[in-house]
C-alpha cells in the first residue's frame, strides 16, 4: 500500500504548484538572447493546443530555458509535453526536459500542451528576461523582500509590513500571498487586509517585481492569527483535544470529514495532528500523499467542493484548513515523534537550535502555514526506554523545549506528550518536566497504557486507572500518581491535560471477571492483538463493572478494560476538582459515529 502512495506522489509532484517556484536564469543565462512565441495550434471549442517556441538569437549557447506567463482566471494547461510544466495560482511555468535545454546559435525547440478556457498568455518571461529578446543584458531579478511583520491584529483584519527588496533596475511593485495565492499587488511596503474570519489562521509571504516586470522569490512567511471567533473554546476555559492520525486515512478510513459528520469539531478545542518523523534529527513530514497530495472527492470534503488537479494544496492539510474555516474556534498543532518515530530526538537534542529551526520551516511551510497553531513533542521517552533507549540525560528534554519555543516565539502553542509512569524513579524522574514546564503551554499525559496484554499471562488490570486499588499490579501506574508526581515537580496543574484512551486492552484465556485474573494472551484485536476500538468493544464485550475509575468488561474467556461515557463523566470531574487544564484523547477513530466519547470530555469539562 504504501509503495503504491510514494508513486502516485511522484507523479504528481510534476503537477504540484510549489510557492516560490520562478525558474529564474543564472547570469550567464540570462545574458543570452533569446525569444519565446506562442501559438494557438487548434481550438475545439471546450479546449485547445498551444505551442511554445523557444529560439537562441544569440551568438553563445543557451543551456537550459524557462518559459514563464500568466494566464487569465478560467484558463488552465492540462497534458503536456516536452517540458515540465507547474503552477502557482494562475502563474505557470515550463522547464526544458533534460535533452532539450542546450540550444546552439540559431537553435529552436518546441513544447507543447492541452489547455482549457479561452484566454491567452500575458507577461511571458523567458530565463527571466523578456521573450521578445528586449532586456537588456545582465538584468537580473530583484531580491527577496523581508519577512512581513503583523500589527493591527483584529477579528477581520492585519496589517503587514516588509523590509524593501533590492534590485539593479528598481523595484515596480509587490505581490502579497496569502496560502500560496496572490491576494494584493501594492507598490509600498506596508498593506492591510480585511474581509477575513474572526479566530482563523492566515500565512503570508511577499514576492518583489522589478521594473523589467521579472518577479524575484518569495520573502519569508509569517502566520497571523485573527482575534475573536465566537469564543476560543467550547468548554470554557478547558480544553478538549484529540489526536488526528495521518494513516487513519487508510485502513481505517477516518478523514478530517468525520470530525464534522460525528458533531466532534462542534466539542474539541485543539487537534494534534499525528505524526510528523523525526529523521536525522530533524522534523520532516512522514507521509506526503496523505498529508498534501491526496485529492479528495466532493463527498469526501469538508467543504462539500471536490478537489482539482492543480490547487496548491490538497490531502489532510487542506481538509484541515477547511475545518478551521468553517470551526474557527479549533486550533490545531502538528505533533512530531510517537512510539514509532522518536529515535531521532536523541539526535535532536544534540543541536536543538537547528532542530527547531527544521521543525519551524515543516510547520510554516507557506503551503499550509495558515494551518498550524503550534507545534507538539511526543518523545517517548526522555533519558529512559520506548521503542529504543534514550541516553540524553536528565535536560535534554528541557533543552529541546526551550530551543522550540525560542524558534517559535509567543504567538504560537508548543506543548509536549509526555510518559503517564508515576512510579518512584521511573520514566517522570528520568527528565526534568517541571524545569522544562517554563517553556511550554501544557503537557498531554499520557494517562494510559499502564497494563496490557504485553504482560500475556496477566495478571488482568485495567489500562488507565485513574486511582490505584487493592491488587494494582504496579505502584505509582495511575493518573492520579502521574498527576501528583509532576505537580510536586513544580508543574502547574493548568499545564497539566488529562489522558483518555478511545480504545480497550485486553487479554483471552480468562475466567475470572474480576480484576487481578491469569490469562494465556492477548484477545484478538481489529488492527492489533490486544487493543480494540471503543466503538467495537461497547457492543462486542459491554462492561461488567468498574475499578479505579475506569471500566472492565468479561465476555467468554476475554478480558477488557476501556473507559466510557460514565467513567469519562468521572475523570472530567476529577479533572475540575484537581483544577487540571483539561483533557486529551487517542485517537478519534476510536470514538463512535455520533462522537459519544468526545461529547462526554465536553460536557463534563462544562
Amino acid at each position: 500500500m504504501r509503495s503504491r502512495h510514494r508513486f502516485i506522489a511522484a507523479l504528481t509532484t510534476l503537477l504540484l504548484p510549489l510557492a516560490g517556484l520562478v525558474g529564474l536564469a543564472s547570469p550567464a543565462e540570462a545574458a543570452a538572447s533569446a525569444t519565446a512565441t506562442y501559438t494557438k495550434v487548434s481550438d475545439w471549442g471546450s479546449g485547445f493546443e498551444g505551442k511554445w517556441t523557444v529560439r537562441n538569437t544569440g551568438t553563445t549557447t543557451l543551456t537550459s530555458w524557462t518559459v514563464e506567463w500568466d494566464f487569465p482566471s478560467g484558463t488552465t494547461a492540462g497534458a503536456f509535453w516536452d517540458a515540465d510544466l507547474t503552477s502557482s495560482g494562475t502563474h505557470w511555468t515550463a522547464r526544458n526536459k533534460s535533452w532539450n535545454g542546450t540550444l546552439a546559435p540559431g537553435a529552436s525547440v518546441s513544447f507543447g500542451f492541452n489547455g482549457s478556457g479561452t484566454g491567452s498568455p500575458a507577461n511571458c518571461r523567458l530565463n527571466g528576461a523578456s521573450c521578445d529578446g528586449s532586456t537588456q543584458p545582465g538584468d537580473q531579478p530583484p531580491s527577496a523582500p523581508g519577512t512581513p511583520t503583523a500589527s493591527n491584529v483584529t477579528n477581520t483584519s492585519v496589517t503587514l509590513s516588509w523590509t524593501a527588496a533590492t534590485d539593479d533596475r528598481g523595484i515596480r511593485n509587490y505581490d502579497v500571498l496569502r496560502g500560496g495565492a496572490t491576494v494584493a499587488t501594492v507598490t509600498g511596503t506596508t498593506w492591510t487586509n480585511t474581509g477575513l474570519t474572526a479566530g482563523t489562521s492566515y500565512s503570508y509571504t511577499v514576492r518583489a517585481r522589478d521594473t523589467a516586470n521579472q518577479l524575484g522569490p518569495p520573502s519569508g512567511a509569517v502566520s497571523v492569527r485573527t482575534t475573536g471567533g465566537g469564543g476560543e473554546q467550547p468548554g470554557g476555559d478547558k480544553i478538549n483535544l484529540g489526536y488526528f492520525t495521518e494513516w487513519g486515512v487508510y485502513g481505517r478510513n477516518f478523514h478530517v470529514k468525520n470530525l464534522v459528520t460525528s458533531g466532534t469539531a462542534a466539542e474539541i478545542t485543539h487537534i494534534n495532528y499525528a505524526f510528523g518523523n523525526v529523521r536525522n534529527g530533524q522534523c520532516v513530514v512522514d507521509d506526503t500523499f496523505a498529508a498534501y497530495e491526496k485529492t479528495y472527492t466532493a463527498d469526501q470534503s469538508v467543504s462539500g467542493a471536490a478537489d482539482t488537479w492543480d490547487q496548491p494544496l490538497r490531502g489532510n492539510f487542506n481538509q484541515l484548513r477547511q475545518l478551521k474555516q468553517r470551526y474557527p474556534h479549533i486550533k490545531i498543532l502538528y505533533s512530531f515523534g510517537g512510539w514509532t518515530y522518536s529515535g531521532g530526538f536523541g539526535q535532536a537534542a544534540q543541536n536543538p537550535a537547528a532542530f527547531a529551526d527544521s521543525c519551524r520551516a515543516v510547520v510554516e511551510d507557506p503551503r499550509w502555514a495558515d494551518v498550524f497553531d503550534g507545534i507538539d513533542i511526543d518523545w517517548e521517552y526522555p533519558n529512559a526506554c520506548g521503542l529504543t533507549c534514550d541516553s540524553s540525560g536528565p535536560a535534554a528534554f528541557r533543552n529541546l523545549v526551550s530551543a522550540l519555543r525560542t524558534e517559535f516565539g509567543q504567538d504560537y502553542l508548543v506543548t509536549a506528550a509526555i510518559t503517564g509512569d508515576g512510579s518512584t524513579g521511573g520514566k517522570i524522574d528520568a527528565a526534568d518536566y517541571g524545569g522544562a514546564a517554563q517553556y511550554l503551554d501544557w503537557y498531554n499525559v499520557m494517562t494510559y497504557d499502564y497494563f496490557g496484554a504485553w504482560a500475556s499471562t496477566g495478571p488482568t488490570a485495567p489500562h488507565s486507572p485513574l486511582t490505584s486499588y487493592n491488587g494494582l499490579p504496579s505502584q505509582g501506574f495511575t493518573s492520579e500518581a502521574a498527576i501528583n508526581k509532576l505537580r510536586a515537580q513544580g508543574v502547574p496543574a493548568a499545564k497539566l491535560l488529562l489522558g483518555i484512551g478511545f480504545y480497550g486492552r485486553g487479554w483471552t484465556g480468562v475466567t475470572q471477571s474480576a480484576p487481578g485474573g491469569t490469562a494465556t494472551g492477548a484477545a484478538p484485536g481489529t488492527y492489533e492483538a490486544g487493543i480494540e476500538d471503543y466503538k467495537v468493544l461497547r457492543n462486542s464485550c459491554p462492561p461488567t463493572g468498574t475499578v479505579a475509575g475506569t471500566a472492565y468488561a468479561h465476555c467468554g474467556n476475554q478480558w477488557w478494560s476501556y473507559d466510557t461515557p460514565a467513567t469519562i463523566a468521572g475523570k472530567m470531574n476529577w479533572v475540575n476538582q484537581q483544577g487540571l487544564g483539561g483533557a486529551f484523547s487517542w485517537e478519534f477513530s476510536g470514538d463512535t459515529t455520533n462522537g459519544e466519547l468526545v461529547r462526554a470530555i465536553g460536557n463534563g469539562l462544562n
